[in-house]
């Protein structure tokens, strides 16, 4: 009996701490950085108690190298646009969340436009 609920308790801990892991690797896909390695790393911890989670894993690995394999076949334009694309998004993002007021604050720059609409 204690040893069942051990078991759910751990598996239950698992998956709380590999759903947060996966979350948080998903916000952080469109940024440089690792967020791809983050969402891999959370389907790994979550992979060693469920099945599914494992064969998720291997089926994005897969998407992944095939998308990286894909896009390093495609001409320097195309890179080019996705490089942007990532830009933009970061940048936007980046204002939405008021980043640049913060800045505009710190040095005093009195520049309105930094201020995100959202706060």
């Amino acid at each position: 009996m204690q040893r069942s609920l051990i078991h759910r308790s751990k598996r239950a801990a698992i998956a709380v701490i590999g759903s947060a892991v996966i979350l948080i690797g998903l916000v952080l896909i469109p940024y440089p950085g690792p967020g791809w390695l983050i969402v891999f790393a959370g389907l790994a911890i979550m992979a060693t108690e469920f099945a599914w989670a494992q064969r998720v894993l291997d089926y994005a690995r897969g998407k992944y190298d095939s998308w990286l394999a894909w896009l390093g076949r495609q001409n320097i334009c195309i890179k080019v646009l996705f490089s942007l694309i990532t830009a933009i998004i970061v940048v936007a993002t980046i204002w939405l969340l008021n980043g640049y007021s913060l800045i505009n604050d710190w040095l005093h720059l009195g520049l309105d436009w930094l201020r995100s609409p959202l706060f």
